[in-house]
């Protein structure tokens, strides 16, 4: 990725290769990668296990942000499987924690399935099994907690099945068991070589005619490094090369409404193995420029 982005000091980089150098060392110093990825679990490890902690202070926006997410999941659904697949037996793989970023010239906060926020407000009422992957060992106890109560691991038509204590860069789901994977505010915190890596192996967790849905920040342009917890925003661009880069397909993208403006820009993207049959395109509208810097 050739465009400038800074970090959270405001220091400037003349493109992402040269942030990452700085952050992760050449290709081969494992010794680097490995502490980039420790910091960043040190800094969830500190952090509640509460819908405002996870949400970086920002509770409030779960409403906005489950009925935006169930919006584009319907229309989804409706598009790739019959009946909206209420005929199938559906299986999701929900990825997330939060990485909710505010404009400031200081920084803000920021990641898998967190506490299992997602699942319980959405995935649960249309998949009939949701495993949860999350590498905060805490979070990963309150998901467990919470959808121990009433019908959520009980029921056998719509049930948390699976609750994994792994980082997104070591883990592998196996092979055909996701009609949908849904990776939300986790995905900055992996370097592009593990990005590209995870979405690979990730493939083959796909049934036919599943989907990934990747919902993050995003930077106006280029990218914004978060030193404090070691993650990347990245710009819309960015994004696109690197599932250029994935052998992943466009099928659709939509813009989350109803967050406060402070925070960055938040956008779903739809993504396929196969090269879409027709497009599927809703158009975003381009934010004016703001004067101050989202981190």
């Amino acid at each position: 990725m050739e465009a400038a982005g800074l970090d959270s000091d405001g220091k400037e980089f003349k493109n992402a290769q040269e942030m990452w150098r700085e952050q992760i060392g050449d290709e081969g110093d494992d010794s680097k990668k490995t502490q980039w990825y420790r910091e960043g679990v040190a800094y969830w490890e500190g952090v509640e296990a509460s819908v405002d902690g996870v949400l970086g202070g920002f509770g409030q926006v779960n409403d906005a942000d489950i009925k935006g997410s169930e919006a584009f999941l319907n229309t989804l659904l409706h598009e790739r499987f019959a009946g909206g697949g209420r005929n199938q037996r559906l299986v999701a793989l929900d990825l997330r924690r939060s990485l909710l970023r505010v404009l400031s010239l200081s920084l803000s906060q920021d990641c898998g399935s967190g506490i299992g926020r997602i699942t319980k407000n959405l995935l649960i009422r249309y998949f009939n099994e949701v495993d949860l992957l999350e590498p905060v060992s805490h979070f990963l106890d309150a998901a467990r907690e919470s959808l121990s109560q009433e019908y959520y691991v009980a029921s056998d038509v719509h049930k948390a099945t699976n609750f994994y204590c792994a980082p997104l860069q070591e883990f592998t789901p196996g092979a055909g068991r996701y009609n949908v994977i849904w990776i939300q505010w986790c995905i900055g915190h992996l370097t592009d070589d593990d990005f590209v890596s995870f979405f690979r192996r990730a493939k083959v967790g796909l049934k036919p005619g599943g989907f990934f849905v990747l919902k993050e920040n995003i930077a106006r342009n280029g990218f914004v490094l978060d030193k404090e917890d070691r993650s990347i925003t990245r710009s819309d661009l960015y994004f696109k090369d690197l599932f250029r880069q994935c052998g992943l397909h466009l099928y659709k993208m939509k813009d989350q409404k109803g967050l406060p403006q402070e925070l960055f820009s938040v956008r779903m993207y739809a993504l396929t193995t196969e090269v879409p049959k027709k497009a599927h395109r809703t158009r975003s509208k381009v934010q004016a420029n703001r004067p101050g810097i989202i981190i």
